[in-house]
């Protein structure tokens, strides 16, 4: 009851009510692997050390559940254990290898070790599980442009730019690459997109990155590589499922 009313109140966006919601229902003691999974991974977001406990007793619990080894794998990855990390989402991923958001983890477990190849592997399993998926597009187009495979990161980050349009920064990402690949006229397409969305606070970013695209194919290399795509890398790999 505690759990599923801390869901329902994080949704109203009662963050505080809710915290105290999932904090009480580990404390009663649960053994029920989805409300550990789910109240512990509720904790992993208010950064409750308490998360650990709840997350690594749903793994142990019930090992054959995917969304156990999933949430253990991803904290663990979060929080610099990534071997143990990869090793969960490795297990979930036998368990169910028709789960996008398990290719998705795993991917940004890999990203985290350093495997950015492996990394847009997965990542690439997980957008062809679900093409709809704005997020996990834009950051399998950051990890192609960490593995330097711009012409591949453009499809990626337009899609994932289209399917989320409130995205500014994926709006810019993507300008910044089209101009870096040479297709100087979808740059400044999505540029304007940007500019349709953008907030009085965000015009500065936009027109550093006009004064780039104007400045020609290098100069949106150097920033996308040197600037915002690490900038955007490591926000993106930090929000938990």
């Amino acid at each position: 009851m505690h759990c599923w009313l801390g869901v329902a109140e994080r949704e109203l966006g009662l963050e505080g009510v809710a915290y105290e919601r999932f904090k009480r229902a580990v404390a009663l003691g649960s053994e029920d692997p989805y409300v550990l999974t789910t109240a512990g991974n509720a904790l992993a977001w208010f950064d409750d050390p308490g998360a650990e406990t709840a997350l690594r007793t749903a793994a142990l619990i019930a090992p054959d559940i995917p969304l156990t080894r999933l949430m253990y794998g991803a904290y663990l990855s979060r929080e610099g254990f990534v071997k143990e990390g990869l090793e969960e989402l490795e297990a979930a991923r036998a368990l169910d290898v028709d789960d996008p958001q398990i290719a998705y983890e795993l991917g940004v477990g890999r990203m985290l070790a350093g495997d950015a190849d492996g990394a847009a592997d997965a990542m690439g399993e997980a957008v062809r599980l679900d093409q709809e998926d704005g997020w996990n597009r834009v950051v399998l187009g950051l990890v192609l442009i960490e593995a330097d495979r711009l012409d591949e990161a453009i499809t990626e980050l337009y899609e994932g730019a289209h399917h989320r349009p409130e995205d500014l920064e994926a709006q810019l990402l993507a300008a910044l690459v089209a101009c870096a690949v040479g297709s100087e006229g979808l740059a400044y397409d999505m540029l304007e997109r940007a500019r349709m969305r953008a907030q009085e606070a965000d015009l500065g970013m936009i027109a550093q990155v006009e004064e780039r695209l104007d400045a020609g194919p290098e100069e949106a290399r150097a920033m996308l590589i040197d600037d915002l795509g690490p900038d955007e890398m490591r926000q993106r790999l930090k929000e938990r499922p």
